[in-house]
């Protein structure tokens, strides 16, 4: 299916006028697992982009590097760049003998744009550190540091903890990747279906007790805020909905799982982040969640001349 064929998930309405649409794929899952509802093609594999933490840091876990709490939260984040952010990347690297100069990823601005302006206001420039992934490389390098392991080829694909990484994520999405590509960060990006991504995460949430799937997500549902920030939608559902797991991905992927085993996925084909939140409070209202937090993920204005004009709203 072509992106002219794929249905709208999202349509752009200003003064009254319909004036785009954001195209893409949808999959909701009910309690038992089995596909409720779907849309476009969420069959077809897709790259899931930082939607794969949650698995790359149970990789992290079974490579032997004991975190718990914040840490392991921030292994599986995509995070804001706020201080308390950037303290924690810097005591992971410090608990391995690591500095930031051993991350190897892009130097960037904070995701999140208040702190984007905070830092060029205050004459800050882009580092590495500040990147949403440099928690996730974080542990890759404890980890690697504690096994012996290469530090400087920890992105190859061949690298232990990169392997360790995909066979978490087939695992637990029970297909074989079927696309291997390079992520905005630098690590290796496997495309895998929105329907096994939904499967995934809640595998995560169904797992028992004490594993490492089950510890990485009581970990970024008690810490959302080192998954994600303070002004995120990830942290503002995981507070306000008990035992949801939310993450956000680049290019407007976006997985979430509920305690009783549903789940969604989905993928704005254009990569538009105007149209996530529209998309995530629709689809989670087709699931059954009614709670004021869906509002406030919902909300996607469009202004004119300094007054809102229309808004950004879910099509489905």
């Amino acid at each position: 299916m072509s992106q002219s064929a794929l249905p709208a998930l999202a349509e752009v309405i200003r003064s009254g006028f319909t004036e785009g649409r954001h195209r893409g794929s949808l999959v909701l899952l009910d309690a038992d697992g089995a596909v409720e509802y779907a849309l476009g093609t969420p069959e077809l594999p897709v790259y899931p982009r930082s939607t794969a933490k949650p698995f790359q840091a149970v990789a992290t876990l079974r490579a032997g590097l004991d975190l718990h709490g914040e840490q392991l939260a921030l292994a599986a984040s995509s995070h804001s760049a706020e201080p308390f952010h950037r303290a924690a990347v810097r005591k992971l690297l410090a608990g391995a003998g690591l500095t930031e100069a051993a991350l190897r990823l892009p130097a960037d601005l904070p995701l999140d744009e208040v702190e984007a302006e905070e830092l060029l206001r205050s004459g800050g420039e882009r580092a590495p550190i500040l990147m949403d992934c440099s928690g996730k490389h974080a542990a890759w390098l404890a980890a690697s540091a504690a096994n012996g392991w290469n530090l400087e080829s920890y992105l190859d694909p061949d690298h232990p903890i990169q392997q360790l990484a995909r066979t978490a994520l087939e695992e637990a999405v029970g297909e074989r990747a079927a696309h291997l590509g390079t992520d905005g960060c630098g690590a290796p990006l496997l495309a895998v279906s929105l329907t096994g991504l939904a499967r995934g995460y809640r595998a995560l949430l169904l797992a028992d007790p004490g594993t490492e799937q089950r510890r990485v997500a009581d970990a970024m549902r008690a810490h959302p805020e080192y998954v994600a920030g303070t002004r995120r939608a990830d942290t503002w559902l995981m507070r306000a909905v008990p035992g949801a797991l939310s993450k956000m991905g680049a290019e407007a992927v976006q997985v979430v799982a509920l305690p009783d085993g549903r789940a969604l996925a989905f993928k704005i084909e254009d990569g538009a982040e105007r149209a996530r939140g529209p998309v995530l409070a629709a689809a989670l209202r087709r699931l059954g969640l009614a709670d004021p937090v869906l509002d406030r993920i919902a909300a996607a204005p469009l202004h004119g001349g300094g007054a809102v004009v229309g808004e950004v709203r879910a099509a489905f």
